[in-house]
């Protein structure tokens, strides 16, 4: 019988010294309606983080503006005396302000960067960040300013490794110029690949791809849709396809899928199980929205 364990999805090397599972967990919806205030059961949002240790994901990607803090709270409560900690890799995401629901304001003024980085080793009750990105580029600060504060930080010994998120080519070689970029977090799945430079660019550079909503993949998923037909010749669920085709789509590709469900996180644990044929990925990958 096939273990359910992330490990089975294989595994990405940030560094010499850190591997980490490919599948990995986001916390966003760990949050109220609208990422926005606490998550209507705390204890179950902390149950869903323990889970996924058992399934074998040491890999967790959050950001201060879920909730914010709040998604930051119960990863810390979820981690808190793992057996394994010293070995669970967390990205984090900075340089976006909260007015409430739904509401997103990029601000990436290096003094505020640098305090979000502070509070966030604080909540999550770290002494440095694996990897942090620039959750957004703030178009009224310049890239060297703000990629510029990131890489102090890096120096004093605060971050690891640097990523940026939802950017362009031209945006990730103008902050290569300032700092060494290993990870880039942007909008990618089955249904909608229009990233596919910014994908070859990471592979070309060495770097992470995270592709966040990595199961947003919408009328593709309805009954009757060539990824529910798909499923249903592999007996395996929509989401489970979906993150099989991300994760053969390319080794730098890290899913991040979240959940407030340990059903729903058994299920696309279960994703690293399903191998893809060739011919099943064509027909995938011509299904996006590019």
């Amino acid at each position: 019988m096939t273990t359910l364990n992330a490990a089975n999805a294989g595994t990405y090397a940030f560094d010499d010294t850190f591997k980490i599972n490919r599948l990995g967990y986001g916390t966003m919806q760990l949050t109220g309606p609208g990422t926005w205030g606490p998550y209507k059961d705390p204890e179950a949002g902390i149950k869903v983080i323990k889970k996924a240790l058992d399934y074998g994901i040491n890999f967790f990607d959050t950001a201060d503006s879920y909730g914010p803090w709040f998604a930051d709270r119960y990863l810390a409560a979820g981690l808190k005396g793992a057996a394994n900690r010293d070995q669970i890799f967390i990205s984090d995401k900075v340089g976006q302000t909260r007015q409430g629901p739904n509401i997103w304001t990029p601000h990436g003024e290096p003094n505020y960067l640098r305090q979000q980085v502070e509070v966030s080793m604080m909540t999550l009750g770290l002494d440095h960040e694996d990897l942090v990105f620039l959750h957004r580029i703030d178009t009224h600060f310049s890239v060297a300013d703000q990629v510029g504060e990131l890489k102090k930080l890096q120096d004093e010994g605060k971050i690891k490794h640097i990523g940026l998120s939802q950017v362009t080519v031209e945006q990730i070689k103008a902050a290569q110029k300032v700092a060494k970029i290993d990870a880039v977090e942007n909008l990618y799945n089955v249904a909608d690949h229009r990233d596919d430079d910014v994908l070859a660019y990471a592979e070309s550079q060495h770097m992470a791809f995270l592709p966040w909503f990595p199961l947003a993949t919408g009328q593709l998923a309805e009954a009757g849709s060539p990824l529910t037909t798909m499923a249903q010749k592999y007996e395996v669920s929509p989401a489970q396809i979906a993150l099989a085709w991300l994760l053969k789509r390319s080794k730098a590709i890290l899913p991040i899928p979240g959940t407030s469900s340990v059903d729903h996180l058994a299920d696309n644990v279960a994703a690293a199980n399903v191998v893809l044929s060739d011919a099943d990925f064509n027909e995938l990958s011509q299904l996006s929205s590019k």
